[in-house]
């Protein structure tokens, strides 16, 4: 113990050992004592060197460590002694304060000592994999400084160390459990930990928010007190556009769970904005950014589209509308707020109808877009926030015919308002304002006005402004073309003025001729476009003649030659003897060489670093890119070139028309089908509905056949007893019952005139489809006239059909006629037990008679059934051109088909009929019946 005494700062004798030598022991002593006791001291004091000492300890006793880790773990001091003394070797957040002194380089090497120790301890993914595991022990003098270690490992060898992790059996879910920790530090440093786990690596990024990141990490927000709460707040902030930046897999889990609406509550403002702390601003711009992550242009379209309907569903829009025309709100958060509103509404007709009908809380009221353009326009406003306003008003505009609409009638003479500042009022002003600044602002704020909008082009043409008091009104064309050659001829003129100028012109015309025709009207504009070109100017003015060049381009591009000295010839005349053609190509391509470009191609935002920098617009890049190649063929072109494209032009339009043509006879077509389908399907499903009922009648007389025979059988046993029972009360039940069959008798016969009034109609209609057929010209005509045969001859079975049915009904009232007779008092009679035997022989007679006529009819309706479907076949094949004829044919067959069933129906009623009159105990009478009472009556005579 002597030993750690002195390396722990006690007295002893002798000479003092050197640093490396006290860590050479110390070492030594981890690696050979057998005691836990003398380990934990000895790796106790390699923690008191390790920051003096940083490269002795971490060269000697790394290894030393590591082994401590894996063979100590059921002591925890030794652990987070262990723990401890590898984070100050490795981290390089916690280095000693340097002297003035020292030089930039031995800073530098410092750092790299962590780099070093890093790649050492890496060297065997095993130790992460022991760390991780260690992190599971709850006791906090280990999990805590697991934390730090292994956030300081991934500061170093981030890309390396996340290798590691995600590979690691249950690395990301171990690391998730810190932020459930219950301790406030740990949890904290956990935050910090996943930030750098998280950081530009996709696949963790979805493990991390599947493991209920989102969940966590919004309680804790809201526990801390959301845009009020302290840096813990701003580490999950961190953490959440982590995870949500370029992961559009994460993005989408983030809006399907709900978790947007959960954003609402954070912009929640007060009144009184006076005296906000730095924390809470630095709170709301991480929010604002976490907004503007989940509708950035970057995004694909689809998910943009779908997180911008849920923020204006949720009510997010409305209340960051509320913050936008708030008071008090600082500078920072409200450009931040104009740029997340306009990524929330850009593209999106419902949010930006409702941001039309946002207005300032001003007296008068006034719309929110006057409001934002007023500050544009104002170069007493911060730069950053006047390209917001911009930006926003861009956003506004995109894809928005009806608001660019709206803003380009605010100039036109019948709706202007002289009581009230409109947009378009605004914009002609900065238009023309001293400030060169809010000269290019307004002019790409018109510009996407006009942005894909041939109307408004054409609209925009109509707009006069009055100059000075006595001189007639110009057209705001002519007024920019005027102020384009003003700034020309005044020295030390900006050319962030006639840039922005340019680039409204060559928007304004560019795909409309009739623009293109009014600003060659002006027979200054040619000449001084072509002065301006074929000068040759200083490099700030290189870009001036590439616009030119491009405005001069699109003229002849765009030109329809209804102005005889301006035609398309002409001016590529002109150019080649005023310019060259080689020379205008050359300065045509001065605009896409320019360093300012490229910058802004990249995205729509306008971003630029100072106000002279801003030059460029991103819509505008776009049209160049497609006008350039364009411009460049049409000025090589010659006349006969022209020629022949004007009737390869001419020839694709007679083509794209009858394509056209075809498109919607194909169209209407699929129409047809459709609904033939639909018709087909409704068939298929009565048909079914039919064969249903068919079989359900089967039963029914299958059933009443059981029946039948079983009344056959009791009929003999309780003939005799019948016979003796009392007269009053039998035909006192079968004068009710008799009633009963009058009425189904009468609904019998009405059924029968419905269906010789549908047999009267089946005949217009076959007669109807015999003309038709036999009118039909073609090779076709001697089997349509067979197919119509086929069809009469149907129609005489059904003929024959009603026929029977008359023949039945005649039965029938004769059989109510009989039962009437029966039922009176007077001619009743009880019967002789051989007039009983001739009853029972005469009903089973007649029932088997009725019997075999059913199947008879039975087997007719089969036959007319199988020979109707045969014709409808025929026609099928043979008269598939006739779909209308083919159809009707179809019908025919149908009714007829639904006829026959109702005749099996009337048998069966009739039959049913019959039984209940010799249940009653009625003699029917039929052919049968006489031809058996004939006989017994010869038989009594020879007797």
């Amino acid at each position: 113990m002597n030993f750690f005494r002195g390396v722990m700062g006690g007295q002893t004798a002798g000479p003092q050992p050197s640093g490396a030598e006290t860590i050479q022991k110390l070492c030594d002593r981890v690696a050979s004592s057998t005691l836990l006791e003398d380990r934990r001291d000895a790796v106790r004091a390699l923690k008191s060197l390790s920051k003096k000492y940083r490269m002795e300890v971490g060269t000697e006793a790394m290894d030393h460590l590591i082994n401590i880790l894996q063979t100590d773990r059921s002591d925890s001091e030794i652990l987070g002694y262990a723990l401890d003394t590898l984070y100050n070797v490795i981290s390089n957040d916690e280095e000693e304060e340097q002297d003035e002194s020292e030089d930039e380089n031995a800073q530098k090497q410092a750092d790299d000592l962590g780099t070093q120790f890093t790649e050492k301890f890496i060297q065997d993914p095993e130790h992460i994999t022991l760390l991780l595991t260690l992190l599971e022990e709850f006791d906090f003098h280990v999990r805590w400084p697991g934390v730090k270690l292994l956030t300081a490992l991934l500061k170093n060898q981030g890309v390396q160390v996340q290798g590691i992790i995600l590979v690691s059996p249950m690395g990301v879910s171990r690391l998730m459990d810190l932020l459930a920790d219950s301790r406030e530090v740990i949890r904290n440093d956990g935050l910090l930990l996943l930030q750098h786990l998280t950081k530009g690596n996709a696949a963790i990024q979805k493990i991390v928010a599947f493991e209920n990141a989102f969940e966590r990490l919004l309680d804790i927000i809201t526990e801390e007190g959301s845009s009020d709460g302290g840096i813990v707040v701003e580490d999950c902030l961190l953490l959440l556009l982590n995870l949500l930046k370029n992961n559009s897999s994460n993005q989408n889990f983030f809006k399907e769970g709900s978790y947007i609406q959960r954003m609402k509550p954070w912009f929640e403002v007060g009144d009184d904005n006076s005296g906000w702390s730095a924390q809470k601003v630095t709170n709301l711009h991480l929010m604002l950014q976490l907004v503007r992550v989940m509708v950035s242009p970057v995004n694909s379209p689809g998910a943009t589209a779908s997180c911008q309907k849920c923020m204006y569903q949720c009510g997010l829009l409305q209340q960051l509308c509320t913050i936008l025309m708030a008071t008090g709100v600082p500078a920072d958060i409200l450009t931040e707020t104009i740029n997340t509103v306009s990524e929330v509404i850009r593209g999106s007709q419902v949010n930006q109808d409702y941001f039309t009908s946002v207005n300032a809380p001003s007296n008068p009221p006034r719309p929110a877009i006057v409001v934002l353009l007023m500050s544009m326009v104002n170069e007493r406003q911060p730069f950053v926030l006047r390209c917001a306003v911009l930006y926003c008003f861009q956003c506004f505009l995109y894809k928005n015919q009806k608001g660019q609409g709206e803003i380009v009638a605010t100039l036109l003479p019948s709706t202007i308002d002289a009581n009230s500042i409109s947009a378009g009022q605004l914009l002609c002003g900065g238009l023309f304002s001293v400030d060169s600044l809010s000269n290019w602002c307004a002019a790409v704020a018109l510009a996407h006005t006009l942005q894909d909008n041939l109307t408004q082009k054409e609209q925009l043409l109509r707009v006069q402004l009055a100059t000075s008091l006595g001189k007639p009104p110009v057209s705001l064309l002519q007024q920019c073309t005027n102020i384009l050659s003003q700034t020309k001829a005044e020295k030390g003129s900006k050319v962030q003025t006639r840039v922005g100028l340019l680039m409204l012109l060559c928007t304004w015309i560019s795909n409309c001729p009739i623009a293109v025709t009014h600003f060659l009207h002006n027979q200054d504009n040619v000449p001084f476009l072509t002065a301006q070109i074929s000068e040759n100017l200083g490099e700030d003015e290189r870009l001036v003649q590439g616009l030119c060049a491009l405005l001069l381009g699109i003229c002849i591009y765009y030109n329809d030659n209804s102005l005889e000295n301006y035609t398309k010839e002409k001016l590529k005349q002109l150019i080649e003897k005023r310019i060259g053609k080689e020379n205008f190509v050359e300065k045509l391509g001065f605009i896409t060489k320019h360093e300012l470009y490229s910058r802004a191609a990249l995205k729509p935002q306008p971003v630029f670093p100072s106000p002279e920098q801003m030059l460029f617009d991103h819509e505008f890049t776009r049209l160049v890119k497609e006008l350039e190649g364009l411009i460049t063929k049409a000025v090589h072109k010659s006349s006969e070139e022209e020629k022949k494209e004007e009737e390869v032009k001419k020839t694709l339009e007679q083509h794209d028309n009858i394509v056209t043509q075809y498109k919607e006879l194909i169209r209407e077509q699929d129409v047809q089908i459709q609904e033939l389908k639909e018709k087909v399907s409704s068939m298929t499903t009565q048909t079914e509905q039919l064969q249903a009922t068919v079989s359900q009648q089967q039963s029914q007389i299958q059933q009443h056949k059981d029946q039948y025979n079983i009344l056959k059988l009791k009929l003999g046993k309780e003939n005799q007893s019948q016979s003796s029972q009392g007269d009053t009360q039998v035909n006192g039940l079968q004068t009710e019952e008799l009633a009963q069959l009058r009425e189904e008798l009468e609904e019998l016969r009405r059924q029968q005139k419905l269906l010789q009034t549908q047999l009267s109609e089946k005949d217009v209609q076959i007669d109807s489809l015999k003309s038709a057929a036999q009118a039909a010209e073609g090779p076709a005509g001697s089997d349509n006239t067979e197919i119509l045969q086929e069809l009469e001859a149907l129609k005489n079975q059904v003929q024959t059909h009603l026929a029977e049915i008359s023949h039945l009904k005649a039965e029938r009232q004769e059989l109510l006629r009989r039962a009437e007779a029966g039922v009176k008092p007077s001619d009743t009679a009880p019967p002789s037990d051989s007039s009983s035997d001739a009853a029972k022989a005469e009903l089973e007679n007649r029932l088997a008679a009725q019997t075999a006529e059913m199947e008879r009819l039975k087997e007719s309706r089969s036959g007319l059934e199988q020979q109707l479907a045969a014709a409808t076949s025929t026609v099928a094949i043979l008269q598939t051109e006739k779909s209308k004829l083919q159809t009707e044919v179809q019908e025919s067959k149908k009714e007829q088909d639904d006829l026959l069933m109702l005749l099996a129906d009337q048998d069966q009623k009739i039959h049913s009929l019959k039984q209940k009159l010799k249940d009653l105990g009625e003699t029917v009478e039929d052919e049968d019946d006489l031809r058996d009472q004939t006989s017994d009556e010869d038989d009594e005579d020879e007797d």
